[in-house]
């Protein structure tokens, strides 16, 4: 499996292309613009794009959903309980603050426990995390966790956007994150901490909104 990370957009957004070696296809996580890069990386590696999963509904990490499907034909996955905020009033206008296209429906709703498959080796396994949206997701392979606005290097996500809470947001974290095996990488949603990755045992340890 092969992990692609990149800072696009404008703030600061780390999409993530991730591929299977074996044939080929991959899906991107959470593309927030510079869909021309993501899809020139996606080339240079080989690989052919098949599905979009969103770890959330929020305009900056769907805007480029738009683009991305009309040019590949990927199905644009999230949670279902953020399909609706995903095309809602406030969510076009965030696009269109963006510079960006909105984002189409959802093609496909997971919910806790399902996992997203993409060619024979990715299979990344759906954990809810609300908090930060009521349909706020992260996504699971063993030794990498793709957190999304639900946890960052050194920090978590804001929870005063409508549908936020910040004890879903602790909970969610606690239990369903830090419970990980320690050396999981963390792959946050943002470029906003010391390093563009981390691990569950150094969130555990250091991440001074833990504690």
């Amino acid at each position: 499996m092969k992990i692609i990370q990149m800072l696009v957009g404008q703030m600061a957004v780390f999409a993530y292309v991730v591929g299977c070696e074996k044939t080929g296809e991959a899906l991107v996580i959470d593309p927030a613009g510079d869909e021309d890069e993501i899809l020139a990386e996606v080339a240079k590696h080989g690989l052919s794009l098949k599905k979009i999963a969103n770890t959330h509904a929020h305009a900056d990490h769907t805007c480029g959903n738009f683009r991305l499907k009309q040019q590949t034909g990927a199905t644009v996955i999230i949670h279902e309980d953020d399909a609706r905020l995903m095309t809602g009033a406030r969510a076009v206008q965030f696009s269109q603050m963006l510079g960006c296209t909105p984002t189409p429906p959802a093609d496909q709703m997971v919910q806790d426990g399902d996992v997203i498959t993409v060619g024979e080796e990715v299979k990344l396994k759906v954990i809810h995390t609300p908090g930060h949206s009521p349909g706020c997701m992260c996504l699971y392979t063993p030794g990498n966790l793709f957190t999304g606005d639900t946890l960052f290097v050194g920090g978590v996500g804001r929870t005063d956007l409508p549908g936020g809470s910040w004890s879903q947001m602790l909970a969610s974290i606690e239990n369903r994150i830090l419970t990980l095996p320690e050396d999981t990488i963390v792959w946050p949603g943002h470029h906003y901490g010391h390093a563009p990755r981390s691990t569950v045992k150094q969130e555990k340890e250091t991440n001074s909104f833990l504690h």
